[in-house]
Order: C-alpha cells, then sequence, then structure tokens
C-alpha cells in the first residue's frame, strides 16, 4: 500500500512529461539551440516518382500538378510506377506520355517494391517522392532543392495542409495533423526530424538505399539511412501539398499502421536508442513515447485500484469520467458547449488505441496493415 502512490505517480509523471513536458521542453530547446539552413537558389535534375496502386480518381490532377510546378520542365523527370493496378491509373498515365511521363508497369509487390523499381529508373540529381492523393503548390519543388544547397541536408519533408472538413471529427483530424507539423518544425531548426512526410518530400539521390519489401514508413526508413550517414532531415514549410480532409476511423487505421511501422524502424535502425543517434533524447520523448502511451494509461488505471483512502475512487472516478466522455462523444449534439471538449477527449482516445493496436505488426504480416484512405 505503501508503494502504490509511488508507483501512481510514476505513470503520472511519465504521461505528463510525454504529452506536456516534452512539447514545452522542445519549445525551449528549438529557441536557444537553433541551426538554421543555409538556402540559396538552384536547379538540378529532379526526378518525380510517384507510387500507385489503383489510383484512377487522383493520378490525372497528381500528374497536372507536377507538370504545372515553378521548375523548368527540362529540369524535371516524372516516373508512375503502377503498382500492379487493375483499374484505369495506367491508361490515365499513358494520356500524359507526350508530356514527358513515363509510366513503369510492374507486377503487384507493394510500395516499396514500386519504389525500388523506380529510384533505380531514376537519373535525376534529387528524388522528389510523392503520393498520388495529394496535389502540390507550384512553388513546392523549387523550395525544396533550395535547401539543399546547405551540404549538411540530405533530405527535405514539406507541409501536409489538410483543410477543415464538414464535421468536428475531420477538425479534430486535421488539428492532430497541424500539432504534430509544430513537432517536427521544431526537431528541424534543432537539427533533424524522424522521417519525412509521404506526400511530399526530397533527397539526394544518392542517399536512397534499397527499400524492404513489407516496410511500411518507406518515408522513414530512407530518410534515416541519410541520417545515420550524418545528414540533417529538415522541414521546409513553404513546400506544401494539399490532401483531403479525413474521418476518425480513417484516422485511426492510418495510425495502426504509422505506429505499427515504428516497430519495423526501431528493428531496422537499433541506433536509434544508442548513443549513434544524436537526437537521442527526442526520438525516446517523442517517437518512443507514443508507443508507450497506451501502456502507461494502462498503468496509471490498475496502480489507481491500490491508492490509499479516498484517492482511489477520487482517481478512478476521474479516468472513468474521461474515457467515458470519449464514449459519449458520438452521442453529443454539434451545437453542444460539450462537444467541444469530448470530440477532442475521442480523438486523443483513437490515437491511443492505434498505438495499442499497433502491435499487431508483432503477430501478422505487414502488408494487411494497409487500408485504403477514405476521404471525406
Amino acid at each position: 500500500m505503501l508503494i502504490a502512490p509511488w508507483i501512481f505517480a510514476s505513470f503520472a509523471a511519465a504521461l505528463a512529461y510525454i504529452l506536456l513536458g516534452y512539447p514545452l521542453l522542445l519549445g525551449v530547446f528549438s529557441r536557444f539551440m537553433r541551426h538554421p539552413v543555409q538556402k540559396s537558389r538552384q536547379q538540378p535534375a529532379v526526378s518525380a516518382i510517384i507510387a500507385v496502386y489503383n489510383g484512377e480518381r487522383f493520378i490525372a490532377d497528381k500528374l497536372r500538378s507536377l507538370l504545372e510546378l515553378d521548375y523548368p520542365r527540362d529540369k524535371i523527370e516524372i516516373l508512375v510506377a503502377s503498382d500492379g493496378s487493375s483499374d484505369r491509373t495506367e491508361g490515365i498515365v499513358e494520356q500524359f506520355k507526350d508530356q514527358g511521363v513515363r509510366l513503369l508497369r510492374l507486377p503487384h509487390g507493394g510500395k516499396c517494391a514500386a519504389l525500388n523499381a523506380a529510384i533505380a529508373q531514376a537519373s535525376g540529381e534529387i528524388l522528389l517522392l510523392t503520393d498520388v492523393r495529394q496535389t502540390l503548390a507550384p512553388g513546392s519543388l523549387q523550395f525544396l532543392v533550395d535547401c539543399f544547397a546547405d551540404p549538411a541536408v540530405g533530405v527535405v519533408s514539406g507541409e501536409l495542409v489538410i483543410p477543415s472538413g464538414a464535421g468536428l471529427e475531420e477538425a479534430e483530424a486535421g488539428l492532430y495533423w497541424r500539432y504534430e507539423f509544430w513537432i517536427r518544425k521544431q526537431l528541424s531548426g534543432i537539427d533533424s526530424i524522424f522521417g519525412a512526410s509521404g506526400s511530399i518530400y526530397a533527397m539526394r539521390r544518392s542517399l536512397a538505399v534499397p527499400l524492404p519489401a513489407d516496410m511500411l514508413l518507406d518515408d522513414v526508413y530512407l530518410p534515416l539511412a541519410a541520417f545515420f550517414r550524418g545528414y540533417r532531415l529538415i522541414v521546409e514549410p513553404a513546400a506544401q501539398a494539399f490532401d483531403f480532409p479525413t474521418a476518425l476511423d480513417t484516422e485511426f487505421r492510418r495510425k495502426v499502421r504509422t505506429l505499427a511501422g515504428n516497430y519495423q524502424i526501431l528493428a531496422a535502425y537499433p541506433a536509434l536508442l544508442g548513443p549513434r543517434n544524436r537526437m537521442w533524447v527526442h526520438f525516446v520523448s517523442y517517437k518512443l513515447g507514443r508507443l508507450l502511451l497506451p501502456y502507461l494509461l494502462a498503468g496509471l488505471l490498475i496502480s489507481s485500484f491500490w491508492l490509499p483512502g479516498a484517492w482511489a475512487p477520487v482517481a478512478l472516478l476521474a479516468q472513468a469520467l474521461f474515457y467515458g466522455l470519449a464514449a459519449l462523444d458520438g452521442f453529443i449534439p454539434k451545437n453542444s458547449a460539450l462537444k467541444k471538449i469530448s470530440s477532442p477527449v475521442r480523438t486523443f482516445v483513437v490515437l491511443i488505441l492505434a498505438a495499442a493496436c499497433a502491435t499487431a505488426i508483432l503477430f501478422v504480416p505487414p502488408r494487411t496493415l494497409w487500408k485504403e484512405t477514405k476521404i471525406a
């Protein structure tokens, strides 16, 4: 009984650090430990790569977006790697053949196999990797490329912009993305982020490595290969990709995949947890901390039962109200003032559940965690 309060306090302190303390500490670090990127205008040859599977709904807009980039057209090659698409994707891509778009028809082997095939045929000094669903702002490529004037920079990630959706679910998912991007900007200012946004990032062709066939996070695996060769992975907010708002259930599935992918990344790069990682404190506090959140919350709940006196019912009631609010959010009217509290709470709980479900990577084939993204 005497040790129970200390156990409870330890779980509470760890949760407080991950959710509140570390972001505050990161803000302080970013103010006093900034390392500016030395940018200048340059226009090396670029290979834009899209790996796509059954993307007929988006591919035409995507290609028009690339063709309209404010960058010398003769300096860009566009490669579309079709991962065994069975819809009209390949036919649509063929319509852009006269504009210099190359189609790589591949058997269905997964995104990483498609990317490996495209990278092997890329001739540009810089690779622009982007997903099929998002369109790019016209100046994005030039903003990305300008950062490579700094020889310390190996990978540059753009910003994924998600407009507000029709409902609170989409708005809360968009708010989460803005929070995530704030963290990435602070890490970038200090030294490096831990990956990139798959919707829009560029890297030096010389730093690209083959991707394992079952890797869920190609946009983390490739950048980290550059990171461990001593290069910086940075964010350029002026380079923007525009996505569609998604509902919370879609964000849940996406988060399960990305967090499961983090387990793969730890296995592929165990040095992330050791002294070779110059951003070790940030990785543990941010990435590893996210994986630990569901277990810390479970520990907090279990240890509450052994708190002395009135502390146990108070702690249990507080947690019951918190989780109950999340469970009831779907039944609370949209115009209710309580909705402004219940909706963020529900979003938080759903993302915590996603972190718990991410352990499925230990028991099922990684490819089963890929789900089609449903847009609002």
